[in-house]
């Protein structure tokens, strides 16, 4: 039996990658330098593969941004607005593309099906043309080669491409990239014919768009797709990999109907009823790559289950055309639990991260693995347990209508028509990453490290005074994140020292694990809040973080339903909300950046998730009076599906990203959706080094005039600002708060 990987994390076990980018986009190193940081990563990847007996090792997963990103520079699919001339894809043309330059803003970026990636989206029109400009794959396939390792080369497969790109801005709504891909055909063929010339026996397609609910003209797709392919494939075996989701019986049928097609991967964990139709009916002579082992958590694997699955599956398809696999990219779990030296050891012998996974698959593939029949038993409390059961008894709406709070609201905080305010955090300085970090070392006492805070939170208070900002945050200084600092405060969580997992770009995140139960043993921000009210006479946002994104932003046990995880830290929260309320604090921002993100890829399974992940966000709040103002702040994604969910969730203001997709989110209002609580679509893009014009900002506030009551409209940026620079946060504020006032100053001279 031989093992698989369908990738592997990028970033390196200490982040190397990330610091490499930092540096070079700082201009404090060269192209050179951060070739030298990828060259010797991806040399690393495959060794360590080798090493430990994968047969079948991938390449061109690696990336200094995104594959998708990567997809459009093989196919030459530049904007205009890059004035790209031609020729090989520069990295000053690529990342002007990812992050914008101090002329154009940057491509739109979105949530990676439902993971906490997010990808850079193709902007694709009639006129596009397409041309091979990014020789990346055959180069990382020579790279390795030469290092003794032969790969298979990985590939965005080019249906999947296609219906993940959105019509370029100026191009009709209605057209569908997907009418493309005749015209992008040849460069595939070329990029193939490359890797075939030089070796390749294997070449994988990633088709993950397989698993969701697709029309038939777009399974159609596949099959001319992969049918114009297939004499260049000849001589080639193709794997094609899906990934995250059960496989729907239509496409599985359009897929083991390929006939240049030698192999199909499919996620076996999150994907149980491929199986069945595996055991219905499986092609002969084709290779099965089973996907047994999570690419998604961090447990270790339960050997003996999967040994199982994989006996079922050896007496269907074959010992010689079964192949242990992942079951999607190990990029999105951490990379090598050797770093974690700090870690319980009970807890750590649970656990396995992308390195050890490898480990797994190949003790799998040998069938070495033996019986691991202990049972993992994790922490539970009988008193929490009890509580997130009897939250299923109500549904926890506040006793008021939106519109009557925001009366009671407004009475109180009087607050002017289109007011200003940012969505949390403000940047974190080099100084005050040092403060944390010796704080945490015990470098510097507690009463040092709490003057430190207090300046910086001052200094925050003070600039968006200056700045005329309406409503005001505390900047967030005491916070590494906005999920790991709740829960080192919250009981049944534990944390990783080097857990680190890519977002987007240079930008990771370290998902805390949840074990056991969870509770909240004591307040969590009251203290800082106080501490910036006490600055400030205009209200001060009380900063959390919802209970959805805290479970879709960790590493959740598997022992238990997700959603009673979810109830348990709802009413943690609960208790929080409650006691900022009695603390003076009048506006309490409950932060749900990742609800969209658990969204089950099948629609089939949409309501129940959404049913039992908006009743934990309501939970949250249920208790406060009508005077109290609720905000939630959801990040990039495509909204304008759940937006009866979005009401549901009966918060008093939502602000929502808006900017980098070009105002996609007002299209649902356009569309006669009655919004009656207050919204704040973004009004510029703080992913992006770009300072926006106050004119700029100003036209966008009038798109969202035309769609929304001047009442209801609040404006913000589209997130937090914690990763930019003062001296670009500065300016980008001054003009969003002087477009505010500019429009304000309008409105009141036509009445």
């Amino acid at each position: 039996m031989a093992s698989h990987i369908v990738g592997y994390p990028r970033m390196g076990p200490k982040r190397e990658l990330k610091f490499a980018l930092e540096s070079f986009w700082d201009g404090k190193s060269t192209a050179e330098d951060l070739q030298k940081v990828s060259t010797d990563l991806r040399a690393s990847i495959w060794k360590q593969m080798a090493d430990a007996g994968i047969k079948y090792i991938p390449s061109n997963t690696f990336s200094h941004y995104d594959q998708v990103l990567d997809t459009t520079a093989m196919l030459g699919a530049v904007p205009d607005r890059y004035s790209w001339t031609g020729g090989e894809i520069t990295l000053s043309t690529y990342f002007s593309m990812a992050r914008g330059n101090a002329t154009v803003p940057a491509m739109e970026m979105t949530k990676w099906f439902d993971t906490n990636y997010h990808f850079i989206v193709p902007e694709l029109g009639p006129d596009t043309k397409f041309a091979y400009s990014s020789h990346k794959a055959i180069n990382e396939y020579k790279e390795a080669k030469a290092l003794g390792v032969d790969t298979v080369p990985v590939l965005v497969g080019p249906v999947s491409y296609l219906l993940l790109s959105k019509p370029a801005k100026g191009v009709e709504k209605s057209f569908s990239p997907l009418s493309l891909l005749s015209s992008i055909l040849p460069v595939y063929k070329e990029v193939i014919a490359e890797l075939k010339a030089a070796g390749a026996s294997w070449i994988q397609f990633d088709e993950p768009t397989l698993v969701k609910d697709l029309e038939s003209h777009q399974l159609a797709a596949f099959s001319a797709a992969y049918s114009e392919l297939e004499s260049t494939l000849s001589g080639l075996n193709v794997l094609v990999e899906t990934y995250f989701a059960d496989v729907p019986a239509e496409s599985y049928k359009t897929l083991t109907s390929l006939s240049c097609v030698t192999a199909y991967g499919f996620d076996l964990e999150r994907g149980t009823k491929t199986l069945d139709l595996v055991k219905s009916g499986f092609p002969a002579g084709k290779y099965l790559f089973a996907g047994v082992v999570d690419g998604r958590n961090i447990w270790a694997d339960d050997l003996a289950a999967s040994l199982g699955t994989l006996q079922s599956l050896e007496a269907i398809v074959g010992k010689d055309k079964l192949v242990v696999s992942t079951s999607c990219s190990l990029m999105h779990t951490a990379v090598d639990l050797v770093n974690e030296t700090k870690l319980d050891d009970e807890i750590k012998s649970w656990l396995a991260f992308a390195a050890q996974k490898v480990v797994e698959v190949n003790a799998l593939a040998k069938a070495l693995a033996g019986q691991k029949d202990e049972v993992i038993t994790r922490v539970t409390n009988e008193e929490v347990q009890k509580a997130a059961s009897a939250v299923k008894t109500s549904d926890h709406r506040r006793a008021t209508t939106v519109s009557a709070r925001l009366d009671a609201q407004q009475k109180k905080l009087n607050l002017p028509i289109l007011p200003t305010t940012t969505i949390g955090s403000f940047p974190q300085t080099v100084e005050l990453r040092r403060v944390r970090r010796e704080y945490k070392a015990k470098k510097i006492s507690e009463e040092e490290y709490t003057k430190a805070i207090k300046e910086e939170i001052s200094k925050v208070v003070k600039i968006q005074e200056e700045l005329d900002i309406d409503v005001l945050v505390h900047g967030e200084p005491e916070r590494n994140d906005m999920v790991e600092y709740f829960g080192e405060q919250l009981s049944g969580f534990a944390f990783t020292a080097n857990g680190w997992v890519q977002s987007y770009g240079s930008r990771c995140v370290k998902p805390p694990i949840i074990y056991g139960d969870v509770s909240r043993p004591k307040p969590m921000t009251v203290y800082w809040s106080q501490v910036a009210q006490s600055m400030t006479a205009r209200p001060m946002k009380g900063m959390l973080t919802g209970p959805v994104t805290i479970l879709n932003w960790s590493f959740v046990r598997n022992d238990q339903p997700r959603f009673e995880t979810c109830y348990q830290i709802a009413l943690a929260i609960k208790k929080e909300v409650e006691d900022l309320e009695a603390g003076g604090i009048q506006v309490i921002q409950i932060d749900e950046a990742a609800l969209r993100e658990g969204l089950p890829l099948r629609k089939s399974e949409h309501e129940f998730y959404l049913d039992w992940a908006v009743h934990s966000f309501r939970i949250t709040n249920c208790g406060v009076q009508d005077t109290t103002q609720i905000h939630t702040h959801m990040c990039y994604s495509n909204f304008n599906d759940i937006i009866q969910s979005i009401i549901n969730m009966d918060a008093d203001v939502i602000t929502i990203e808006n900017s980098r997709s070009d105002e996609k989110l007002l299209s649902v209002f356009r569309e006669g959706v009655v919004y009656g609580a207050g919204i704040g679509p973004g009004v510029y893009d703080i992913h992006s080094p770009r300072i926006p014009s106050q004119e700029e900002i100003a036209d966008r506030v009038n798109k969202m005039l035309a769609v929304l009551d001047t009442n209801i409209l609040w404006v913000n940026p589209d997130c937090g600002l914690k990763t930019r620079k003062y001296a670009e946060v500065k300016p980008a504020l001054t003009n969003m708060v002087e477009a505010a006032k500019q429009i304000r100053a309008e409105l009141a001279k036509a009445k």
